[in-house]
């Protein structure tokens, strides 16, 4: 079994930073896509970044040039920067995973975190 447990959420005025962090353990071989998702209320979970083990990166179009999205394959963590946050930006962000749990069988299997509320006052 897998655990995603991410941190770094909280209040913040709007043009202020947070920095999320989402850290993986558990029966982890190799975690292949990472992402964050972020959902608001009464709207559907969208994505916000993605980032491949490769380090091969995808953002919304809403975040470009505001949010960056790292990862350290050492440690199984995956991080969050926002800068110029904006009051649209207040969600329940989401870390997701590919994992391979198993050293003999290549297949993957998906994971979510639990989710970290994120919210930016005007």
């Amino acid at each position: 079994q897998v655990q995603l447990v991410e941190s770094g959420g909280g209040l913040v005025q709007a043009g202020g930073s947070l920095r999320l962090q989402c850290a993986a353990s558990g029966s982890i071989v190799s975690i292949y896509n990472m992402g964050w998702y972020r959902q608001a209320p009464g709207k559907q979970r969208e994505l916000v970044a993605t980032i491949t083990n490769g380090g091969s990166i995808n953002y919304a179009d809403s975040v470009k040039g505001r949010f960056t999205i790292s990862r350290d394959n050492a440690k199984n963590t995956l991080y969050l920067q926002m800068n110029s946050l904006k009051p649209e930006d207040t969600a329940v962000y989401f870390c997701n995973a590919d994992v391979r749990t198993r050293r003999y069988d290549s297949r993957t299997t998906n994971y979510w975190g639990q989710g970290t509320q994120v919210t930016v006052s005007s």
